[in-house]
């Protein structure tokens, strides 16, 4: 048994940051709360560092040119989500290809950390996984502030609703 395939994962970080998006709409305020995950000082820093690493990840992974940050002071649920929606446009691009070695490794250097590498197959899994796992610290910063996430978050609900 497969537990997952890339398109069933993929689906499921994609419907997270698309409740997020809604919620992160309906209350904006949210973006302003306190959230020091990854150094950060709000739930938008932790929501950008989600997006950047996704888009970051997905170029390395579809070998493009590395994507630039985006430095607007303005950060709403929409701009900051469309960077995940260029990220996913480019990893469902990925794997509709059927010559793409997955097996292939790839070269980093992450944020002044060593070089390493990595199978492109790995840094799909973790590019996905990280969002799941910060998409979760989100949850108890927005509940910090007074804004409950009302969705099953867990993959057990990514069946029919």
């Amino acid at each position: 048994m497969n537990a997952l395939t890339a398109e069933e994962l993929l689906s499921w970080a994609d419907r997270t940051a698309t409740e997020w998006r809604a919620l992160l709409t309906a209350h904006p305020e949210a973006l302003a709360f306190p959230c020091d995950v990854n150094e950060g000082q709000s739930v938008a820093d932790l929501v950008q560092h989600i997006v950047e690493a996704e888009l970051g990840y997905a170029t390395r992974l579809c070998s493009t040119t590395a994507f630039t940050r985006d430095q607007s002071p303005i950060r709403t649920a929409d701009t900051l989500y469309a960077i995940h929606d260029r990220a996913m446009a480019m990893l469902r691009d990925l794997l509709s290809q059927k010559r793409v070695d997955w097996e292939d490794l790839l070269e980093f250097s992450p944020r002044g950390a060593a070089t390493f590498r990595a199978t492109r197959r790995t840094v799909f899994v973790h590019l996905l996984m990280h969002s799941i796992r910060h998409h979760a610290q989100l949850a108890t910063a927005v509940r910090h502030g007074g804004v409950t996430a009302d969705w099953g978050m867990d993959y057990l609900f990514m069946g029919p609703r």
